[in-house]
């Protein structure tokens, strides 16, 4: 019987599933039964079938809690037959539990799963330390999933220590990027081996999702007219400003607000230095002036502190600090003096 089971468990453990192990359980159970009927005494509460099933289980797990017990030697050979068959099956188990663990755990190593998560960050292609810093950037509690998904030649998960799904293969191919999961994406950064690449990688994302926040890092910004008759949806960063892109796929449309602030023409960056006569105003008065008296915002200010990009309003500025403002046109100390000195005294 015992040779019996031991080729059973070899035919079996051939199987990639669950059942050789059930399937050894059963055999012994069927097999054990009658035996232990055989061999026990008229009356023997071990062989009731309400209790047999019971004495089986922890026998055949090990436990052993001693409630019911053969007494014959006959019985006493099938609780080892029980005992060993227990162990085959549960040998069996943990091999199966361990190698599908380990196929799953390879899979994910070489990028060959397929995700199954929506409303995430895709990141098309791998830099080696750059893609590190783009992803990085990006927060992990709270924030969205972040699938990298790279090219053929990265053999491995370049990032296995960070909670990000990893898929390799041709980033034009539709059913690479299926994989990625692309099609349910929330935003998408193509950061591509070239500007060439990059628009071919970006067709390929606007057709499968043209409802996804597109990026498209750029080596010359001169191609992101090409990509406009793509979609003009897409929006284009440098690619030497990493930061930016990450920006960008986490707050939709804050690269055009960087664009428009360089732009010449409408709304423009402006400097203006502090007099004598206005030292001592907060950066709320200031705040207030500009933009109740002259439409314009102001982004910072430099001190000998250093500079400051959007400071307490309650931080009080030295004569000679410079602000930094976006308005229409350029404006002049005399023009702003009167609202600022309004502003700092409330009722004035």
């Amino acid at each position: 019987m015992l040779i019996i089971l031991t080729r059973l468990r070899r035919q079996l453990a051939r199987v990639r599933t669950g059942v050789p192990a059930a399937v050894v359980m059963a055999f012994v159970f069927v097999t054990s039964w009658p035996l232990m009927v055989l061999f026990e005494p008229a009356g023997s509460p071990i062989v009731e079938p309400e209790n047999y099933w019971w004495w089986f289980i922890v026998t055949g797990s090990t436990v052993g809690y001693g409630d019911f017990y053969p007494e014959t030697v006959g019985g006493h050979v099938v609780g080892v037959y029980v005992i060993v068959g227990g162990i085959a099956a549960l040998t069996t188990l943990f091999t199966q539990l361990a190698n599908v663990i380990e196929r799953a755990r390879g899979r994910r190593m070489q990028g060959a799963i397929t995700v199954d998560v929506a409303d995430h960050v895709v990141v098309l292609g791998y830099t080696p330390g750059r893609t590190e810093r783009i992803v990085h950037g990006m927060p992990t509690e709270g924030g969205r999933t972040v699938v990298l998904c790279a090219w053929d030649d990265v053999e491995a998960h370049p990032m296995p220590d960070r909670d990000v799904e990893f898929v390799r293969g041709d980033l034009t191919d539709v059913d690479v990027l299926r994989r990625a999961g692309v099609h349910r994406a929330y935003s998408v950064l193509v950061d591509a081996r070239d500007d060439n690449e990059a628009l071919a990688m970006a067709v390929s994302v606007q057709h499968l999702n043209p409802e996804a926040h597109l990026v498209v890092a750029l080596r010359d910004m001169s191609r992101a007219d090409h990509l406009k008759y793509v979609s003009e949806s897409i929006r284009c960063v440098q690619w030497h400003m990493p930061r930016m892109a990450t920006e960008e796929l986490q707050d939709p449309g804050v690269t055009q607000v960087y664009m428009e602030l360089m732009r010449y023409g409408g709304g423009n960056a402006y400097s203006m230095r502090l007099p004598d006569s206005m030292g001592g105003v907060t950066f709320g008065a200031c705040q207030t002036a500009f933009g109740q008296g002259h439409d314009a915002t102001v982004l910072a200010v430099r001190t000998s502190e250093g500079l400051q990009v959007s400071p307490s309003w309650s931080t009080e500025l030295p004569a000679g600090s410079v602000l930094y403002y976006v308005g229409r046109e350029r404006l002049e100390p005399g023009q702003i003096a009167g609202t600022v000195r309004k502003a700092a005294v409330p009722g004035a």
